[in-house]
């Protein structure tokens, strides 16, 4: 496996790691949380990151098409944005080709939803439910 794709790997664990910090613990009426109209909602920052990591997926299998999906109920919003995390590192793993370089699925999907988990952080603080530090 090359370096670039084990670099997207532990950026997929990454995200893993920061989104379920960010998600462990938020109460369901989170979801809903505005910090001002116009804004998104927890809720729909997470169905967006889980169309990016589909997105992800589709595009390095060949098949590149974006879907903005509507809004699941939240806790399985949560649950597909770990499902499309572990698809998407499963396939990286796996002997298929990508049909996308690694440096493209970062720069366009990856790059996108990073700012998107700490955005859900920032969110968790403003609502009173602030989380806590670790080193």
């Amino acid at each position: 496996m090359d370096a670039q794709v084990q670099l997207l790997r532990h950026t997929l664990a990454t995200l893993a790691y920061r989104g379920s910090k960010a998600l462990r613990g938020a109460p369901a009426e989170f979801a809903g949380f505005s910090a001002r109209p116009g804004t998104r909602t927890p809720l729909e920052l997470l169905t967006h990151i889980g169309d990016l990591l589909d997105w992800a997926l589709v595009h390095a299998k060949g098949e590149p098409a974006w879907h903005a999906s509507k809004p699941l109920p939240w806790d399985q919003e949560k649950a597909r944005f770990f499902a499309a995390l572990a698809a998407f590192y499963a396939y990286l793993n796996s002997d298929e080709p990508s049909h996308a370089p690694a440096e493209k699925l970062f720069q366009r999907q990856i790059a996108d939803a990073l700012p998107h988990i700490k955005q859900l952080a920032m969110l968790r603080g403003m609502a009173g439910e602030p989380l806590k530090r670790e080193d």
